[in-house]
């Protein structure tokens, strides 16, 4: 073929340089295997319909956050915290994050009061063990029920009536708060010596692993007796280290204010109170 001839095309082909006109247009459906697919498309008042359903969604969702904020300021002015459990963290009980809460230079104290706290779990559990030892032993089952006793209310009541105080007084640096703690921390401490002493008296003698039924116990059964002097060792070092809190926190109260603030606090509830 001379270059100068124009190339011919087969039936089957198409002319690149033809007239687009020419062109037969191609069309919306093909050929496979004798079926005929169809894709339906959907119409303008579907697509608008739609649009108007997500804008209402979106509006909705708007309003509920509008709300949503509006409650968490609402309690945030009112001064209530929300705390979420977290500790312990296999079973969360209570709200408790020394280290994002506290701050920096309490937070020293206030992880030594968290180590009262769960000293004094100590001393109540093995509390219970030593006087089940005893009841084994022949001590008859009244002490052991008053062990039980000690411990599913002492632990309980020494989170609320205590540290749970103490730790919103460290994060609020509230003197009231502080107050409270001072006050029902003294009674803690008073538990712990007497405990640690045991005399027979108020609480049934053994039903506490202190010095005095220890003495006792150990001439009758030797593993009784090594089982009592430990839980009196125990008692003895949660007295020391809960004499040591209520110092620091002594010593932080009045040397920030507080003592001064809660007294004008206390003074200013006693004058709208009486009027």
């Amino acid at each position: 073929m001379s270059r100068y001839e124009s190339p011919s095309f087969n039936d089957g082909e198409v002319n690149p340089f033809a007239n687009p006109s020419t062109v037969p247009a191609a069309t919306s459906q093909y050929d496979r295997g004798g079926a005929t697919i169809d894709i339906p498309l959907d119409s303008g008042k579907d697509l608008k319909a739609k649009e108007k359903e997500l804008q209402a969604k979106e509006t909705e969702l708007k309003r509920r956050e509008q709300e949503l904020k509006r409650k968490e300021d609402a309690i945030a002015q009112a001064g209530i915290v929300i705390e979420d459990k977290n500790w312990p963290p296999f079973f969360p009980l209570i709200h408790h994050d020394i280290s994002n809460e506290i701050p920096i230079h309490l937070q020293r104290i206030q992880y030594v009061a968290f180590t009262s706290l769960l000293g004094l779990v100590v001393c109540l559990l093995w509390n219970i063990v030593a006087v089940t030892t005893a009841w084994i032993k022949g001590e008859g089952p009244t002490i052991w029920f008053l062990a039980i006793i000690y411990f599913i209310s002492g632990v309980p009541g020494a989170y609320v009536m205590w540290y749970r105080p103490l730790y919103r007084a460290m994060r609020t640096d509230s003197a009231l708060k502080f107050g409270w703690f001072f006050f029902t921390y003294l009674f803690h401490i008073a538990f712990c010596v007497f405990a640690a002493v045991a005399p027979p008296i108020i609480f049934k003698g053994k039903s506490l692993t202190g010095i005095l039924p220890a003495i006792d116990v150990l001439s009758g059964n030797i593993l009784v007796g090594i089982f009592y002097f430990i839980g009196f060792g125990f008692f003895c070092l949660e007295s020391l280290v809960s004499i040591w809190v209520i110092q620091q926190v002594y010593m932080y109260f009045r040397g920030s204010g507080k003592a001064a603030e809660m007294k004008q606090e206390a003074t200013r509830r006693a004058m709208m109170a009486a009027l």
